[in-house]
Order: C-alpha cells, then sequence, then structure tokens
C-alpha cells in the first residue's frame, strides 16, 4: 500500500515499500498475478472477456503481489477491472498496454485519470515502459512506479536516452559504448529523472519541469495541452489555494 505524503497537483510523494514515490520499481515476474493479456485496440466483446478473466484469475492469487489492469481501450472497462483488483485486497497494480498509450495521448490521459480518480488514493500504478521526456508528466497525472524495460528496449537498439532526447548512436555517434555500457547510462538517465521528479514535487515546482520536458516531446505536448483542455478539473482538484 502506497502512503502518501505530499501533492504537488496530482503527483503523490510518498512511501511505497520503504521507497519515496515516484520511484523505480525493481520488477520480478514473480511478484505478478496472473492475468488474461490483451492487445490495445480490440472489439468491446473481446476486452471485456480479457479482464473478465483477469479477475477470475487474480481470485486464486496473493492479494501481496502486483496485479494487472486490463480493459484495453476502454475506460469503463479499466475501472471495473482496477475496482475489482481492490475488493480482492490488491493496491498494487501494472497498467497493461503502457507502450501502445504512449503514442495515443487523448487515451493515455483518459485511461489513467479515469483510474485516478475511481480507485483507492493509496493504492499505487506502475507503468513499465515509457521514454524518459514522459517520466515527468506521467508522475504529475499521479503514475507512482516507472520500470527498467524501456532503458533496456532502448539500449538494445543502440538508442541512448537522455531526460531531453534519445539519440541514435549510429546517427549521433556521442559516445563510442558497447550495448552493456548503453544500458547502465540508460538505467542511470532513468535513475536521475525520478530523482529530479521528486525533488520537484518536494519544492512544489513539478508543473515547471513537465512543461520543459513535455518541450522535447510531440507526443508529450499534445497529451499535456489535452491534460489543461479537457480534464482542468482533476487539476483544479489538487491544486493548493493560496
Amino acid at each position: 500500500m502506497l502512503e502518501i505524503k505530499l501533492h504537488d497537483g496530482p503527483a503523490r510523494l510518498g512511501k511505497h515499500m520503504n521507497n519515496t514515490t515516484p520511484h523505480l520499481l525493481k520488477f520480478d515476474p514473480e511478484m505478478m498475478i496472473r492475468d488474461e493479456p490483451m492487445p490495445y485496440d480490440v472489439p468491446l466483446e473481446m476486452a471485456s472477456w480479457s479482464v473478465a478473466n483477469t479477475i477470475g484469475k487474480a481470485k486464486k492469487g496473493d492479494c501481496n503481489q502486483m496485479a494487472v489492469i486490463q480493459g484495453s481501450k476502454y475506460p469503463d472497462l479499466r475501472i471495473e477491472c482496477a475496482n475489482s483488483l481492490e475488493k480482492l485486497g490488491f493496491r498494487l497494480f501494472l497498467v497493461a498496454n503502457s507502450e501502445e498509450l504512449l503514442r495515443r495521448p487523448r487515451d493515455l490521459l483518459n485511461i489513467i485519470i479515469s483510474l485516478r480518480k475511481a480507485m483507492n488514493p493509496n493504492s499505487a500504478l506502475y507503468f513499465p515502459f515509457t521514454k524518459l521526456s514522459f517520466i515527468p508528466l506521467l508522475a504529475y497525472m499521479g503514475i507512482d512506479l516507472f520500470g527498467e524495460p524501456s532503458a533496456d528496449y532502448y539500449a538494445h537498439i543502440g538508442i541512448l536516452t537522455t531526460p531531453d532526447h534519445d539519440y541514435d548512436l549510429e546517427k549521433y555517434p556521442i559516445y563510442d559504448l558497447n550495448p552493456g555500457e548503453i544500458k547502465n547510462y540508460n538505467r542511470k538517465s532513468l535513475d536521475f529523472v525520478l530523482r529530479e521528479v521528486r525533488a520537484h514535487i518536494k519544492n512544489g515546482t513539478l508543473r515547471n519541469l513537465v512543461e520543459e520536458r513535455c518541450c522535447s516531446s510531440p507526443e508529450a505536448m499534445s497529451a499535456l495541452r489535452i491534460l489543461d483542455r479537457d480534464h482542468g478539473d482533476y487539476l483544479e482538484s489538487y491544486t493548493q489555494l493560496y
């Protein structure tokens, strides 16, 4: 369970398993319960079947493990899945189809904000795959935990990741690194960004960082604009009045 210590907008600085959130979750397949995976863009019937089976399998699992929020592109199904899993006692959740959501800013916002509004505030959301430039925005929206798969994936294809940009080292030979060295660099960059986000939350300046980072990513900037235009009530509900 997540213990919230401080808000900066919807972002949450808290404690989860003795770590300060937002933080990097060292993922282990053994910590996950079984679910029913489903692609993102599928008919409603298939997504409903996935949710029903995910809930059914969770009933046989350990609520101290991580559950998966299925539901494909349907926010109502995502909420149904999350709330049913919470009733079973789960408090740690992986958001399925994270890579696909990053390519669909409007859907990303609708699903994450719908979940954050509907779920127990002490439930933690884990987003396993993301670009570094997206992390401040995702934390601002209420994501608590992030993973290393994206850092390792980009290293595998020769991409060096920094807080602002991703560099193909064949096109931009900034360093002469082998895949293992790129992986270490990318993981350090991920660690830096999460430390940066936590520091900005403590200082009440995360929104400034979000705007700065979104300028380096068209997808992130689109998401921020939609967030401000369509979800002002969500932001205002966590904004301090002076």
